[in-house]
């Protein structure tokens, strides 16, 4: 079977996931690019007897490689010749996206041009000449509406016919006859010049623009009559056409032919009324001034009301089931004549351990999906928008928001979104405070402890825990900006991408691939953390289970004065904050493990908290020291003085925060 390779580029919010997940299904993998901490998504389809792989690369707007993502796309596309380029568009805003198109193209590539969200392009009266377009780019046209799947077939036929065809010319933009006398003497000077395929023309333009990998790449292989007509050429574009970035000029030239390619082959349907876009129309209302804060703050206290309220009778069939698990697994070991040890580690430890996280797995699973609901239909954007406002002040920029709203699921790839910062200052900032959001790991926490001790209540009590850590978090950056940094924070200018009717089959590949990393979680790191946590109770040989003689007790012991302030001086408590370093999942392992188990757990905790301890709890654990995947991204992205800070500022913070809530709230309770 002959594999392919198929790399799918894009602007961003031009449909590219949707499409990816439309070709792939769920035969995907998730990993790190060779390097550097941004997500690598590939996928695999098998279509008419051949095996497609399909990379979706970063969405970016060019080539420049000015960005990180930028510099990924570029390079892949570059270096590793997939066989297919398809560049997906947003159909609605072509002048914009076909910029992108164009790169390509001049690179030549084989191209297919996926002009997407078809529906709202016809909604908005746009008519696309696609033969029109083929002539003039010499590149396939597929027209797709990727939320319904039309088009897929489509292009799948595409691709297996692209593939097949021999390397097209290279596009070639006009970039001014007297450049253009420039660029050829230069090209041909480049012609026996061969690397990876590239057109000598642009090899030419790109060491005109001052590339500096292209540069690196073939300093070395060019003649000294190259390099003096390149020095003349800049020198001309600079003196003559007073232009001091080259790369400004080109980009015009090339948004001219884009215009140009627009008026020939894109008109509008006559007879249309000027209307006010559905968009415009929800916009109006949810950013605006007033109502844009309370709005995104009633979205989140809905989608935690959705979680405990879906998810909680789920959760109790699960914890039922854990339950009859252990007892039954118990009945069949003592029958059979199993030492007490392999029983208490098969009960106590592995079954009550991870089963105790487990239980929690469906309202996870409804937080991803409210996540991944209000992502695809376009609100996340708005909410950065909104909170531009307040972060502004606090010395943040809006676009940090969006690494912020990501920590909701898992700080590490919210940690590594912050790459796509343009400052750095507004990068070690968000990095710094992003932890403080509280992640899903943190969830079993907050349910285990609030269903519990607020029954009824549990929606309000969470959603106050996650507007704490963004509250904090504005004022910690604030803080730290004006200890560490003084610069004024740029304005936000942010695209906003058009309101659209989530994809179920999108939203569930993402729900479920968020879902199976906690799972894989539980059954790796939380497994290997509980048989520790069950052999440390049992230890020494002869003691009690998890007694304050064991090892485990005795260590839980040594450290749980620290936290009497903060009412929680449990020496199970102390060991479960130690261990949630770990993993914040271990948190209630380590408790479910130490109390005998799921059914025990609600019990034994109603005798070591308060209702106000409980609470206090559930602050440290919000706050305390990131997990070890979080410590260790925040080194990769920054270095050891700022990761110290992180660590020690978030320790220092839930203690003092932990505190505080204990203590002031025993003088209005007695």
């Amino acid at each position: 079977m002959q594999n392919l390779r198929v790399a799918l580029a894009g602007n961003p919010n031009s449909g590219k996931t949707t499409i990816f997940n439309a070709l792939t299904g769920a035969h995907q993998q998730t990993g790190n690019w060779p390097g550097v901490t941004v997500e690598k998504k590939e996928g695999n389809f098998t279509y008419k007897g051949k095996k497609l792989n399909v990379v979706d690369l970063p969405g970016t707007y060019g080539l420049a490689a000015h960005s990180i993502d930028e510099k990924i796309a570029r390079d892949f596309i570059l270096k590793e010749s997939p066989d297919v380029v398809v560049v997906i568009v947003d159909a609605t805003n072509i002048e914009r996206n076909m910029y992108l198109v164009v790169q390509i193209l001049e690179m030549g590539r084989r191209v297919i041009i996926d002009m997407n969200m078809m529906d709202m392009a016809e909604e908005k009266g746009i008519q696309i000449n696609g033969q029109e377009l083929e002539e003039v780019l010499n590149s396939k046209v597929i027209f797709t509406v990727g939320t319904k799947g039309k088009g897929i077939q489509e292009l799948k036929d595409a691709i297996l016919e692209e593939s097949t065809k021999e390397t097209p010319e290279p596009l070639k933009i006009s970039y001014g006859r007297d450049i253009e006398t420039h660029i050829e003497k230069i090209k041909e000077d480049l012609k026996e010049i061969s690397i990876y395929n590239l057109p000598p023309r642009w090899l030419a333009l790109k060491l005109i623009e001052d590339d500096e990998e292209i540069q690196d790449l073939i300093q070395n292989k060019i003649s000294e009559n190259t390099k003096k007509s390149i020095e003349e050429t800049k020198g001309y574009i600079s003196r003559v056409l007073n232009y001091k970035d080259i790369e400004t000029l080109f980009a015009e030239k090339i948004y001219g032919f884009i215009h140009g390619l627009a008026k020939e082959c894109i008109k509008r349907r006559p007879k249309i009324k000027e209307r006010i876009d559905t968009t415009d129309i929800i916009d109006r209302i949810v950013t605006n001034k007033f109502w844009g804060i309370p709005i995104f703050l009633l979205m989140m206290w809905a989608t935690f009301q959705i979680v405990f309220t879906l998810g909680n009778p789920i959760a109790d069939w699960i914890d039922t089931f854990f339950g009859w698990l252990g007892n039954i697994t118990a009945s069949g070991l003592t029958h059979i004549g199993a030492s007490a040890w392999i029983i208490s580690l098969l009960r106590d430890g592995i079954i009550s351990g991870v089963g105790s996280v487990i239980v929690f797995l469906p309202n996870i699973l409804l937080l991803f999906l409210a996540i991944a609901l209000l992502e695809d239909s376009g609100y996340m954007a708005r909410a950065a928008f909104v909170m531009d406002r307040i972060m502004h002040k606090m010395g943040l920029h809006g676009k940090s928001f969006i690494p912020m709203i990501i920590g909701f699921g898992c700080n590490v790839p919210a940690i590594m979104a912050t790459r796509t910062l343009e400052s750095r200052k507004d990068r070690i900032l968000t990095i710094l405070v992003n932890p403080l959001m509280s992640c899903s790991a943190r969830l079993p926490i907050y349910i285990l402890f609030a269903g519990v001790f607020f029954k009824g209540h549990q929606g309000l009590v969470v959603f106050s825990l996650y507007l704490m850590g963004i509250v904090l978090a504005v004022l910690v950056a604030r803080l730290f900006k004006w200890i560490f940094f003084k610069e004024e924070v740029a304005p936000l200018i942010m695209e906003l991408p058009p309101y659209r009717m989530p994809s179920l089959k999108g939203v569930w590949i993402h729900t479920w691939n968020r879902g199976s990393l906690f799972l894989k979680k539980a059954g790796t790191i939380i497994f290997l953390g509980v048989v520790l946590i069950w052999l440390l109770a049992s230890l020494p040989k002869g003691v009690e289970y998890g007694s304050k003689a064991s090892y485990i007790g005795r260590f839980g012991s040594a450290i749980a004065p620290i936290f009497k302030p903060a009412g929680f001086s449990s020496y199970q408590a102390s060991v479960a904050l130690i261990f949630g370093i770990v993993a914040k999942e271990i948190v209630v392992g380590t408790l479910g493990t130490l109390y005998g188990g799921e059914s025990a757990l609600p019990t034994a905790l109603q005798h070591s908290f308060t209702p106000l301890s409980a609470y206090a709890f559930m602050v440290m654990s919000l706050l305390y020291i990131p997990c070890i995947a979080s410590i260790a991204v925040i080194k990769r992205e920054t270095n050891w003085k700022w990761t110290s800070l992180a660590v020690g500022y978030s320790l220092a913070l839930g203690w003092t925060m932990a505190t505080l809530i204990y203590q002031i709230g025993r003088l209005f309770t007695g």
